[in-house]
Protein backbone atom coordinates (compact mmCIF):
# COMPACT_ATOMS: atom_id res chain seq x y z
CA UNK A 1 0.00 0.00 0.00
CA UNK A 2 1.26 3.81 -1.07
CA UNK A 3 1.45 6.06 1.95
CA UNK A 4 -1.06 8.68 1.49
CA UNK A 5 1.20 10.42 4.30
CA UNK A 6 4.82 11.86 4.73
CA UNK A 7 6.68 9.59 7.72
CA UNK A 8 8.79 12.52 8.85
CA UNK A 9 9.40 10.44 12.32
CA UNK A 10 11.99 8.11 10.57
CA UNK A 11 14.79 11.05 10.95
CA UNK A 12 14.01 10.94 14.71
CA UNK A 13 14.09 7.65 15.40
CA UNK A 14 17.30 8.23 17.77
CA UNK A 15 19.41 10.00 19.59
CA UNK A 16 22.67 10.20 16.91
CA UNK A 17 19.94 10.17 14.31
CA UNK A 18 18.74 13.17 15.55
CA UNK A 19 22.33 14.53 15.48
CA UNK A 20 22.83 13.89 12.35
CA UNK A 21 20.45 15.84 10.92
CA UNK A 22 20.03 18.65 13.49
CA UNK A 23 20.05 21.71 11.71
CA UNK A 24 21.32 23.98 14.12
CA UNK A 25 24.65 24.03 16.57
CA UNK A 26 25.87 25.58 19.55
CA UNK A 27 29.60 25.86 20.42
CA UNK A 28 31.35 27.85 23.36
CA UNK A 29 33.23 30.69 20.43
CA UNK A 30 28.88 31.25 19.87
CA UNK A 31 29.29 33.48 23.13
CA UNK A 32 30.45 36.71 23.88
CA UNK A 33 30.79 36.67 27.91
CA UNK A 34 29.35 40.36 30.07
CA UNK A 35 32.32 41.35 32.64
CA UNK A 36 31.78 43.65 34.91
CA UNK A 37 34.88 45.25 36.43
CA UNK A 38 34.80 46.98 39.95
CA UNK A 39 36.91 49.66 40.52
CA UNK A 40 38.42 50.42 44.19
CA UNK A 41 36.76 46.88 45.00
CA UNK A 42 38.97 44.26 46.59
CA UNK A 43 36.41 41.37 46.38
CA UNK A 44 33.86 40.67 43.92
CA UNK A 45 30.23 41.74 44.79
CA UNK A 46 27.38 39.08 44.16
CA UNK A 47 24.58 40.76 41.82
CA UNK A 48 21.98 39.86 44.21
CA UNK A 49 18.99 39.95 41.12
CA UNK A 50 21.20 37.65 38.99
CA UNK A 51 22.61 35.15 40.41
CA UNK A 52 26.04 33.22 39.64
CA UNK A 53 26.86 36.83 38.16
CA UNK A 54 29.54 39.11 40.25
CA UNK A 55 31.43 42.67 40.07
CA UNK A 56 34.89 41.20 39.50
CA UNK A 57 37.36 43.44 41.81
CA UNK A 58 40.29 44.38 38.99
CA UNK A 59 43.05 42.66 41.47
CA UNK A 60 40.36 39.29 40.86
CA UNK A 61 40.37 39.55 37.00
CA UNK A 62 43.26 36.58 36.55
CA UNK A 63 41.31 34.60 38.12
CA UNK A 64 38.01 35.27 36.58
CA UNK A 65 39.84 34.73 33.07
CA UNK A 66 41.66 31.79 34.04
CA UNK A 67 37.98 30.17 34.29
CA UNK A 68 36.67 31.85 31.16
CA UNK A 69 39.75 30.35 29.56
CA UNK A 70 39.11 27.22 30.69
CA UNK A 71 35.70 26.56 29.59
CA UNK A 72 36.63 27.12 25.68
CA UNK A 73 34.92 30.66 25.87
CA UNK A 74 36.79 33.33 23.35
CA UNK A 75 34.87 36.58 24.08
CA UNK A 76 33.95 38.89 26.62
CA UNK A 77 32.38 41.98 26.50
CA UNK A 78 33.46 44.59 29.07
CA UNK A 79 31.30 46.75 31.61
CA UNK A 80 32.88 49.00 34.12
CA UNK A 81 31.66 50.11 37.17
CA UNK A 82 33.56 53.17 38.63
CA UNK A 83 34.23 54.56 41.36
CA UNK A 84 33.53 58.29 41.11
CA UNK A 85 30.53 59.82 38.61
CA UNK A 86 29.40 63.06 37.54
CA UNK A 87 27.23 64.86 34.91
CA UNK A 88 29.47 63.90 31.81
CA UNK A 89 30.72 60.52 32.56
CA UNK A 90 34.60 61.35 32.64
CA UNK A 91 35.70 58.62 33.88
CA UNK A 92 34.27 56.38 30.75
CA UNK A 93 36.70 58.36 28.66
CA UNK A 94 39.90 58.55 31.20
CA UNK A 95 43.07 56.52 29.64
CA UNK A 96 43.27 54.89 33.05
CA UNK A 97 39.53 54.27 33.70
CA UNK A 98 38.62 50.31 34.89
CA UNK A 99 37.31 49.67 31.56
CA UNK A 100 40.58 51.00 29.95
CA UNK A 101 42.68 49.36 32.81
CA UNK A 102 40.36 46.23 32.85
CA UNK A 103 41.47 45.83 28.49
CA UNK A 104 45.06 46.29 28.79
CA UNK A 105 45.25 43.58 31.28
CA UNK A 106 43.11 41.25 29.80
CA UNK A 107 45.23 41.81 26.48
CA UNK A 108 48.49 41.19 27.96
CA UNK A 109 47.52 38.32 30.55
CA UNK A 110 45.19 36.56 27.83
CA UNK A 111 45.68 37.43 24.22
CA UNK A 112 43.67 35.22 22.79
CA UNK A 113 40.87 36.59 24.05
CA UNK A 114 38.80 39.13 21.73
CA UNK A 115 37.46 42.34 23.96
CA UNK A 116 34.46 43.57 23.30
CA UNK A 117 33.93 47.06 24.53
CA UNK A 118 30.78 48.56 25.56
CA UNK A 119 31.00 52.37 25.18
CA UNK A 120 28.49 53.92 26.77
CA UNK A 121 28.13 56.86 29.58
CA UNK A 122 25.20 55.63 31.91
CA UNK A 123 27.58 54.01 34.18
CA UNK A 124 29.84 57.14 34.79
CA UNK A 125 27.43 59.50 35.10
CA UNK A 126 25.38 61.25 38.38
CA UNK A 127 22.49 61.13 36.37
CA UNK A 128 22.28 57.44 34.94
CA UNK A 129 21.35 58.57 31.34
CA UNK A 130 23.67 57.56 28.45
CA UNK A 131 24.03 61.06 27.40
CA UNK A 132 24.94 64.88 28.78
CA UNK A 133 21.51 65.99 30.01
CA UNK A 134 20.84 69.64 30.06
CA UNK A 135 17.27 70.79 31.34
CA UNK A 136 16.25 67.49 31.73
CA UNK A 137 17.18 67.10 28.06
CA UNK A 138 19.50 64.38 26.92
CA UNK A 139 21.25 66.26 24.48
CA UNK A 140 22.42 64.02 20.93
CA UNK A 141 25.57 66.12 19.32
CA UNK A 142 27.23 67.00 22.71
CA UNK A 143 26.82 63.28 23.98
CA UNK A 144 28.40 62.04 20.31
CA UNK A 145 31.51 63.85 20.94
CA UNK A 146 32.02 62.38 24.65
CA UNK A 147 31.34 58.54 23.16
CA UNK A 148 33.83 59.10 20.13
CA UNK A 149 36.52 60.28 22.50
CA UNK A 150 35.30 57.02 24.99
CA UNK A 151 36.08 54.66 21.76
CA UNK A 152 38.66 56.26 21.26
CA UNK A 153 40.65 55.45 24.53
CA UNK A 154 39.12 52.14 24.38
CA UNK A 155 40.66 51.29 21.24
CA UNK A 156 43.81 52.80 22.59
CA UNK A 157 43.73 50.30 25.22
CA UNK A 158 43.40 47.50 23.39
CA UNK A 159 39.61 46.66 22.55
CA UNK A 160 39.24 44.06 19.76
CA UNK A 161 35.74 45.61 18.88
CA UNK A 162 33.97 48.83 19.88
CA UNK A 163 29.99 48.27 20.73
CA UNK A 164 28.54 51.40 21.28
CA UNK A 165 25.25 50.94 23.02
CA UNK A 166 24.08 54.48 23.92
CA UNK A 167 21.46 54.92 21.38
CA UNK A 168 22.56 58.22 20.23
CA UNK A 169 21.34 59.19 16.82
CA UNK A 170 25.08 59.47 14.84
CA UNK A 171 26.79 57.39 17.48
CA UNK A 172 28.49 54.85 14.44
CA UNK A 173 29.12 58.00 12.00
CA UNK A 174 31.03 59.76 15.28
CA UNK A 175 32.74 56.46 16.58
CA UNK A 176 33.89 55.24 13.20
CA UNK A 177 35.25 58.70 12.17
CA UNK A 178 37.03 59.19 15.52
CA UNK A 179 38.49 55.52 15.51
CA UNK A 180 39.90 56.44 11.79
CA UNK A 181 41.01 59.49 12.44
CA UNK A 182 42.55 58.04 15.41
CA UNK A 183 44.70 55.49 13.79
CA UNK A 184 42.25 53.00 14.12
CA UNK A 185 40.71 51.94 11.06
CA UNK A 186 40.82 48.66 11.42
CA UNK A 187 38.94 47.97 15.14
CA UNK A 188 35.22 46.93 13.51
CA UNK A 189 32.04 48.65 15.32
CA UNK A 190 29.45 46.37 16.57
CA UNK A 191 26.74 48.27 17.07
CA UNK A 192 23.69 48.18 19.49
CA UNK A 193 21.61 48.89 16.47
CA UNK A 194 18.41 47.59 17.69
CA UNK A 195 18.06 48.55 21.14
CA UNK A 196 14.60 48.48 22.79
CA UNK A 197 13.46 50.15 25.79
CA UNK A 198 12.75 47.12 27.75
CA UNK A 199 11.57 45.87 31.28
CA UNK A 200 14.20 43.18 30.93
CA UNK A 201 17.06 45.39 31.69
CA UNK A 202 16.38 45.51 35.50
CA UNK A 203 19.33 43.22 36.44
CA UNK A 204 21.84 44.64 34.75
CA UNK A 205 21.22 47.90 36.13
CA UNK A 206 22.10 46.37 39.61
CA UNK A 207 25.50 45.05 38.06
CA UNK A 208 26.19 47.75 36.06
CA UNK A 209 25.22 50.54 38.69
CA UNK A 210 23.25 52.26 35.78
CA UNK A 211 19.69 53.46 36.70
CA UNK A 212 18.73 56.80 35.72
CA UNK A 213 18.14 59.06 38.51
CA UNK A 214 15.30 60.47 36.52
CA UNK A 215 12.64 60.18 33.97
CA UNK A 216 13.52 56.62 31.85
CA UNK A 217 15.77 56.25 28.58
CA UNK A 218 12.38 56.49 26.62
CA UNK A 219 13.33 59.32 23.74
CA UNK A 220 16.76 57.29 22.66
CA UNK A 221 15.55 53.70 23.19
CA UNK A 222 13.41 52.06 20.53
CA UNK A 223 9.44 51.53 21.72
CA UNK A 224 8.69 47.96 22.19
CA UNK A 225 5.55 48.60 20.03
CA UNK A 226 7.47 49.42 16.92
CA UNK A 227 8.77 46.66 14.14
CA UNK A 228 9.72 48.73 11.31
CA UNK A 229 11.70 51.33 13.36
CA UNK A 230 13.95 48.73 13.48
CA UNK A 231 14.19 48.26 9.84
CA UNK A 232 15.05 52.22 9.96
CA UNK A 233 17.54 52.15 12.32
CA UNK A 234 19.63 49.25 11.16
CA UNK A 235 19.74 50.73 7.53
CA UNK A 236 21.18 53.97 9.07
CA UNK A 237 23.52 52.16 10.97
CA UNK A 238 25.06 49.72 7.96
CA UNK A 239 25.07 53.14 5.89
CA UNK A 240 27.13 54.67 9.00
CA UNK A 241 29.60 51.96 9.04
CA UNK A 242 28.70 49.39 11.18
CA UNK A 243 30.13 46.14 11.04
CA UNK A 244 28.19 43.75 13.70
CA UNK A 245 24.58 44.66 14.22
CA UNK A 246 23.24 43.99 18.08
CA UNK A 247 19.10 43.14 18.39
CA UNK A 248 18.65 43.98 21.98
CA UNK A 249 16.91 42.04 24.19
CA UNK A 250 16.57 38.89 22.17
CA UNK A 251 14.21 37.08 23.86
CA UNK A 252 10.87 38.98 23.38
CA UNK A 253 12.21 40.27 19.76
CA UNK A 254 12.65 36.98 17.87
CA UNK A 255 10.72 38.41 14.71
CA UNK A 256 12.83 41.78 14.85
CA UNK A 257 15.90 39.44 14.79
CA UNK A 258 15.14 37.53 11.77
CA UNK A 259 14.06 40.21 10.01
CA UNK A 260 17.36 41.58 10.49
CA UNK A 261 18.74 38.48 9.33
CA UNK A 262 17.04 38.43 6.13
CA UNK A 263 17.43 41.66 5.19
CA UNK A 264 21.33 41.91 5.93
CA UNK A 265 24.44 39.52 5.57
CA UNK A 266 26.86 41.33 8.59
CA UNK A 267 27.28 39.61 11.77
CA UNK A 268 24.14 39.48 13.89
CA UNK A 269 24.61 39.60 17.70
CA UNK A 270 21.35 38.74 20.04
CA UNK A 271 21.67 40.01 23.25
CA UNK A 272 19.98 38.05 25.74
CA UNK A 273 19.47 40.00 28.51
CA UNK A 274 19.95 40.25 32.49
CA UNK A 275 15.83 40.01 32.83
CA UNK A 276 15.72 37.13 30.58
CA UNK A 277 18.63 34.86 32.41
CA UNK A 278 17.12 35.99 35.79
CA UNK A 279 13.42 34.67 35.47
CA UNK A 280 15.37 31.49 33.95
CA UNK A 281 17.27 31.29 37.77
CA UNK A 282 14.71 32.04 39.70
CA UNK A 283 12.56 29.56 38.17
CA UNK A 284 15.09 27.10 37.90
CA UNK A 285 15.94 27.68 42.08
CA UNK A 286 12.31 26.76 42.74
CA UNK A 287 12.41 23.25 40.75
CA UNK A 288 10.09 25.01 38.41
CA UNK A 289 11.92 24.36 35.08
CA UNK A 290 15.21 22.30 33.99
CA UNK A 291 17.52 25.00 33.49
CA UNK A 292 19.89 22.96 31.18
CA UNK A 293 17.41 22.03 29.37
CA UNK A 294 15.58 25.80 28.80
CA UNK A 295 18.89 27.49 28.75
CA UNK A 296 19.94 25.63 25.64
CA UNK A 297 16.51 25.91 23.57
CA UNK A 298 16.26 29.16 24.60
CA UNK A 299 19.79 29.69 23.22
CA UNK A 300 19.33 27.28 20.06
CA UNK A 301 16.39 29.73 19.29
CA UNK A 302 18.20 32.67 19.23
CA UNK A 303 20.76 30.93 16.45
CA UNK A 304 17.74 29.58 14.68
CA UNK A 305 16.58 32.82 14.58
CA UNK A 306 19.68 34.20 12.75
CA UNK A 307 22.37 35.02 15.03
CA UNK A 308 25.99 34.59 15.12
CA UNK A 309 26.99 35.18 18.00
CA UNK A 310 24.95 35.81 21.56
CA UNK A 311 25.55 37.93 24.30
CA UNK A 312 24.90 36.04 27.61
CA UNK A 313 25.30 35.59 31.29
CA UNK A 314 24.77 31.73 30.35
CA UNK A 315 27.58 31.39 28.93
CA UNK A 316 29.82 29.77 31.50
CA UNK A 317 27.00 27.41 32.20
CA UNK A 318 26.18 26.76 28.85
CA UNK A 319 29.96 25.96 27.99
CA UNK A 320 30.08 23.22 30.92
CA UNK A 321 27.10 21.96 29.75
CA UNK A 322 28.99 21.32 26.32
CA UNK A 323 32.15 20.01 27.23
CA UNK A 324 29.24 17.46 29.02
Amino acid sequence: MVNEFKRHRRLRQSASLRSMVRETHLHPEDFIFPLFVVEGATENNDVGSMPGVYQVAYNNLKTELDEIIELGLTSVIIFGVPEVKDPYGKEAYNDEGIVQKSIRFIKDYAPQLTVVADTCLCQYTDHGHCGVVNGGVIENDTSLELLAKTAVTQAEAGADIIAPSNMMDGFVTYIRKALDESGFPQIPIMSYAVKYSSAFYGPFRDAAHSTPQFGDRDTYQMDPANRLEAKREVKSDLEEGADFLIIKPALSYMDILRDTREETDVPLVAYNVSGEYSMIKAAASQGWVDEKAIVTEKLLSMKRAGADLIVTYHAKDMARWLKE
